[in-house]
């Protein structure tokens, strides 16, 4: 298993150790987060640190995942994974094994699939984009970076989302659509 350091410590970083830990394929060795928390505990594992031990760890071959959530804004995320970058760190890719990703789409670095979501044949998710649970990507859609698809929502076949943007719960992005960059889709509504 590979040594993964956690960056934030809060309610999206709870799901996403979940997935992690299904995958088996990761050791989560510590988590990242503001001075006043260091020491704390989430879901039994310790905060060690802050942002500003990116490089140390970078420097120990460990990987990272950013598990900052995204709503209004994806600059957290983005100063995040710069960081990581420029320290020469190395960014998971996590999929949860009760997720479907066809053999024939692409995920880059730091995406996490989350469980039950679907990424169907020929999309693409870009860098650092949170897929999140029980999400459909269809056929053919592209998902630019730095993008959270919240729970349940739905992009149809051909859909493209622009990066830094935020696609609410529930929502449907009916097929061949494009949302534009750092757009936001509001929970349960329909983008056409």
């Amino acid at each position: 298993m590979k040594n993964l350091i956690l960056i934030g410590g809060g309610g999206h970083c709870k799901s996403c150790i979940d997935v992690i830990e299904k995958t088996k394929k990761y050791k989560i060795t510590g988590i990242l987060d503001t001075p006043d928390k260091v020491g704390q505990k989430v879901l039994g594992y310790k905060i060690v640190g802050t942002d500003d031990d990116i490089e140390k760890y970078a420097k120990k071959g460990l990987y990272f995942l950013i598990t900052v959530g995204q709503i209004e804004s994806a600059d957290i995320r983005i100063k995040i994974f710069n960081k990581i970058k420029e320290s020469g760190g190395k960014l998971a890719t996590i999929i949860s094994p009760r997720a479907y990703v066809s053999k024939h789409a692409s995920i880059e670095e730091g995406s996490i699939i989350m469980h039950d979501a679907v990424v169907n044949a020929d999309s693409k998710i870009g860098k650092n984009c949170i897929i999140n649970t029980k999400t459909l990507i269809e056929h053919e859609c592209t998902i630019e970076d730095f993008c959270h698809i919240a729970i349940a929502a739905v992009l149809a076949g051909g859909a493209s989302v622009g990066r830094e943007s935020f696609i609410g719960a529930n929502s449907t992005i009916i097929q061949q659509a494009k949302v534009q960059a750092k757009s936001f889709v509001k929970a349960g509504s329909i983008f056409k």
